[in-house]
């Protein structure tokens, strides 16, 4: 089980994994070792909550597909164990950003002196562009 907080786990076999050729420069070990790991999350299929799942689904990430999957590619070191945890670690930092309810905004009004400041501004700026005006 992989334990994401307190309260929420869910099992390891509802990751896929997939392990292939890192791009980028790295010589022959580039060409013949698959040490960059693709973890296949679906987020449907899983054993999460439904606050969870839903909270997934609206989340914009770009690792966060149309059908409800999520595809982490890590390929940052030349060993596919140590990608391997990297891919896993950045999926439980996904859901655990979503657990965190973001606190509602209170919007708020400009003060008098921030409004004074603007209609100053606008004032100096109409008299430059006066200015720069052609007279006949």
């Amino acid at each position: 089980m992989i334990r994401v907080s307190q309260r929420v786990e869910f099992a390891e076999h509802e990751i896929e994994w997939q392990f292939i050729r890192s791009s980028g420069a790295g010589g022959q070990n580039v060409n013949k070792v698959a040490t960059a790991a693709q973890l296949i999350f679906d987020i449907q299929a899983s054993s999460l909550p439904d606050f969870y799942k839903l909270r997934l689904f609206k989340k914009s990430d770009h690792r966060i597909t149309q059908s409800g999957k999520v595809i982490i590619k890590c390929q940052e070191t030349r060993s596919q164990a140590r990608n391997r945890e990297l891919a896993l670690e950045q999926l439980i930092d996904l859901i655990r950003s979503v657990s965190q309810v973001q606190k509602k905004r209170i919007p708020t009004r400009p003060g008098r002196s921030a409004k004074e400041r603007r209609l100053t501004r606008k004032k100096q700026q109409g008299q430059k562009k006066a200015l720069r005006k052609k007279e006949f």
